[in-house]
């Protein structure tokens, strides 16, 4: 099983995140970050996961580049999971995560997602991750696999 991990991270706690992940993956395994994916990367792979820190209840405009620089034909027959990092304040819920517009950005291109969004949590804009993050990141990449 091949399986491409792509993050955008501004305080590096979403590169955490997604190296947790990688690292409980079996079979090859690579990652990078979005600024050096380009849409060849999702050639003969069977998981694509990406995840973006929330800013503003969106995703990195470059996350939201590479999105919309894919095709459709890139992310058919690909299973995609996708997560972001937040912070856990109430208001925040009011403008979204970026993990719902990753996905909904994902969907406009065909692309067929393999289960719900998931968002890891640090206590505060610049950090640090609530305690248990890596963990669960890694239990949840490991999750994917199986399904």
């Amino acid at each position: 099983m091949k399986t491409l991990v792509l993050f955008d991270s501004m305080y590096g706690h979403t590169e955490k995140i997604a190296r947790a992940m990688a690292a409980a993956l079996a079979g090859e395994v690579v990652i990078k970050r979005v600024s050096e994916a380009t849409s060849a990367d999702l050639d003969k792979i069977d998981w694509f996961i990406i995840g973006s820190p929330t800013q503003g209840g969106r995703p990195l405009k470059t996350t939201q580049a590479f999105i919309d620089s894919l095709s459709e034909i890139s992310l058919k027959g690909v299973k995609i999971a996708v997560f972001d990092t937040r912070i856990p304040a109430k208001w925040v819920t009011v403008f979204g995560f970026a993990a719902g517009k990753i996905v909904g950005a994902l969907k406009k291109k065909g692309a067929t997602i393999a289960v719900k969004e998931e968002g890891f949590i640090v206590k505060a804009a610049k950090g640090p991750l609530l305690d248990g993050q890596l963990e669960r990141a890694a239990e949840w990449a490991k999750k994917l696999q199986q399904s």
